[in-house]
């Protein structure tokens, strides 16, 4: 039998070989904003692993849009230049198609990176900017009280996200993710928590939603119609009165309705101390929630460790796509050894065909036992 997460899908016209998707991975190594050759090293990997599709991490589309000063953007000439040149090359020698994940951290950037401490950095020090947000609610103790956002801020903000984008064609991506998950500025607008603005972008849940709506829509406007634009959502903040599963199927419906090509749905992010009860598919069930409401595809992410994990969440219908991250930081064959284990049919680089199962036996121990 085929295997399901082998098993080609498409969005608009772009043809995926499989259903396997490299998750976007901050790796805070950037330098002013431009990716370098540690990304050529991690991207070039991650497009020969054996994967569909390889989303690569959040991308800010202004310096002050990013989590850390070791983020990438994509504001500037060189930024672009310094994102074409890696993706030229995992494009060159890799076999996944490649999409960006546009975003802005709001009150969470200005961050330090995660192995110098990973919290807010005060304005005045070094590589410190201030945060802005819906509201002027920080996001944890200790950490810079943002700005709140005026309508003529959101206007601006809404043309530096269409500015990215059409860069991001311009490189020669095939995907843009708009990032609206795990505590960032669209998730700030959605969440009730950390939104707390009494006009039109604030309050109700049709309010709160119309920013992020909006920069869809006018993302949508100048991406090319041959290419897919998707989002990430958190379905939850895993807190009492705050975003949950039930609003989460309200906007991936309106998202829908604004020509959005699939969603990416992970938790969490917007609440410092939530009690997450993460596990093995801890976040399976909201996607297969929003699935079922929805009619375009869904991705799911989180802690799928086994092939047969990711197969069976195709086989059972939660989901039309699973993403990996530290299963790839882990093994970045693990496209590879999935294929042998479920029968399908892995993109191995000619240059490394010699370590194939065919020809290599010690591959053989990741084939399923007959």
């Amino acid at each position: 039998m085929t295997s399901r997460l082998f098993s080609p899908i498409r969005l608009r016209h772009l043809e995926l070989t499989n259903r396997l998707v490299v998750a976007p991975m901050c790796q805070y190594s950037a330098l002013d904003g431009c990716v370098s050759d540690w990304h050529t090293i991690h991207l070039g990997t991650m497009a020969m692993s054996g994967a569909g599709l390889l989303i690569v991490e959040a991308t800010g589309v202004e310096p002050e849009g990013r989590i850390s000063p070791g983020c990438p953007g994509l504001y500037s000439d060189d930024n672009e230049l310094a994102w074409k040149r890696v993706v030229d090359v995992c494009r060159r020698y890799g076999s996944a198609k490649i999409g960006i994940q546009l975003a802005h951290a709001g009150r969470k950037g200005s961050a330090s990176r995660p192995w110098e401490g990973g919290g807010s950095i005060p304005v005045g020090q070094p590589g410190a900017w201030q945060t802005r947000s819906a509201s002027p609610e920080p996001f944890a103790p200790g950490w810079q009280v943002p700005s709140s956002m005026s309508v003529d801020d959101l206007a601006a903000l809404k043309a530096r996200f269409v500015e990215a984008t059409v860069r991001a064609d311009r490189v020669g991506f095939d995907l843009v993710e708009l990032h609206s998950a795990h505590g960032y500025l669209m998730h700030q607008f959605l969440s009730p928590l950390s939104n707390t603005r009494n006009d039109d972008y604030g309050g109700s849940l049709e309010n709160r939603m119309r920013f992020p709506l909006e920069v869809f829509e006018a993302l949508r406007k100048v991406w090319p119609a041959s290419k897919p634009l998707g989002v990430r959502i958190s379905a939850s903040d895993w807190v009492e009165g705050g975003w949950d599963l039930e609003q989460s199927i309200t906007f991936a419906k309106a998202l829908e309705m604004h020509g959005c090509d699939f969603i990416d749905v992970s938790s969490g992010g917007n609440v410092h101390d939530a009690k997450i009860p993460m596990g093995p598919k801890y976040q399976v069930p909201f996607a297969a929630a929003i699935r079922k409401a929805v009619r375009m595809p869904v991705m799911t992410v989180g802690l799928i460790v086994e092939p047969e994990e990711a197969e069976e969440i195709l086989v059972s219908g939660e989901a039309d796509m699973v993403a990996l991250a530290r299963g790839f930081l882990d093994d970045p064959r693990w496209g590879w050894h999935a294929a042998y284990r479920l029968g399908g049919t892995a993109q191995i680089p000619p240059q490394y065909a010699r370590a194939g199962a065919e020809l290599w036996r010690p591959a053989a121990r990741y084939k399923a036992k007959s």
